[in-house]
């Protein structure tokens, strides 16, 4: 059965409920698995909330939520939207929250996510995620709305979005340098661009909606 949430929530990445894994916002659709464990349809993310939010959950019926299908060019015509959330999201008084994906305060891939939940396109939740979701492309061939990873050899684990002449905007914490939403350039000479360009895996680009 499918509930719509009519509040944002917290969702926890263990019954103890003592650390933040993602957070549901108001409006977003997600089934019951076990008592307070739930997966959210629009992403396939799976977690814990509290037994005070199931309050938050309004009943939508058997089968409510349908996933997006949107062609490419859909999507590229909404990049500039998707930048513009960005843009303004980062005009707020924000600052980094892991878990984050409800304003005003954002990890890196909750924020990007947000983004394009915000025109209607679903992505998957985290930067790994993320990099295996999108079609890979070269970092010459980068256009505004593209992603880049960072991350280990093995793994990726953050991720920004191009927003043209050689800049990225991203949620970053202050082991990084910064403490919520900023940009920095590809190529930078300063300490905060200088420690990611040492941890640049690539790019990508959305092409296509999460499909559960």
């Amino acid at each position: 059965m499918e509930y719509r949430s009519i509040d944002n929530i917290d969702i926890y990445d263990s019954p103890n409920l003592d650390r933040l894994a993602t957070q549901m916002a108001k409006g977003r659709y997600l089934e019951i698995v076990t008592d307070r464990e739930v997966r959210l349809l629009e992403d396939g993310y799976t977690g814990f909330i509290r037994t005070e939010d199931l309050a938050k959950l309004q009943f939508s019926g058997l089968v409510c939520y349908y996933p997006s299908v949107l062609t490419e060019i859909e999507i590229r015509q909404r990049i500039p939207d998707v930048v513009a959330y960005i843009q303004a999201a980062s005009q707020q008084q924000n600052e980094y929250l892991w878990g984050g994906t409800v304003p005003p305060s954002y990890d890196c891939s909750g924020l990007i996510q947000s983004a394009f939940a915000s025109v209607g396109v679903w992505i998957p939740r985290d930067a790994y995620q993320q990099e295996g979701f999108v079609l890979t492309i070269r970092l010459e061939d980068l256009s505004i709305g593209d992603l880049i990873f960072f991350g280990t050899e093995l793994k990726a684990n953050h991720v920004a979005i191009y927003v043209g002449e050689g800049r990225y905007i991203h949620s970053s914490g202050k082991d990084r340098g910064r403490n919520g939403i900023g940009i920095d350039l590809l190529a930078g000479v300063d300490r905060i661009s200088q420690t990611y360009a040492e941890q640049l895996r690539g790019a990508g680009r959305v092409t296509h909606c999460y499909q559960a």
